[in-house]
């Protein structure tokens, strides 16, 4: 494995990839969310977190521009200077060392762009 990956902002037309993932009772155990949302809920939050200055979603893809996973910094906060990030690897790309260099993505994302002293990841 390569491990050349790249973060992009998550459009619209990536909504049936997250759905599927959000979809996945074994993903969405790690989130501490219930799995099996409907494609109209997914949209609606779309919608309504866009432009949410609190929230930062990435879609990741590989060397060969599949979209292999999802990247957030949410309930970022200006006052305390602080960010929680989450990253969901898809089922079939799991396993080939893709959450380590994410991890150190959102992480450099986080203290570098967002100017955070402190970034924490919630799942277990």
């Amino acid at each position: 494995m390569k491990n050349e990956i790249k973060l992009r902002a998550l459009e619209r037309t990536d909504l049936r990839f997250i759905h599927q993932l959000n979809n996945n009772r074994t993903i969405m155990a790690y989130w501490f969310e219930e799995p099996y949302e409907s494609f109209a809920e997914l949209e609606e939050l779309y919608r309504k977190h866009i432009h949410d200055s609190t929230e930062r979603r990435f879609i990741v893809e590989n060397e060969d521009e599949e979209s292999i996973g999802l990247v957030e910094l949410v309930e970022i906060n200006n006052i305390h200077r602080t960010a929680e990030f989450q990253i969901i690897i898809a089922p079939d790309f799991q396993g080939n060392g893709y959450a380590r260099t994410l991890i150190n993505r959102a992480l450099n994302y986080a203290f570098t762009i967002l100017n955070r002293k402190r970034a924490i990841n919630t799942a277990f």
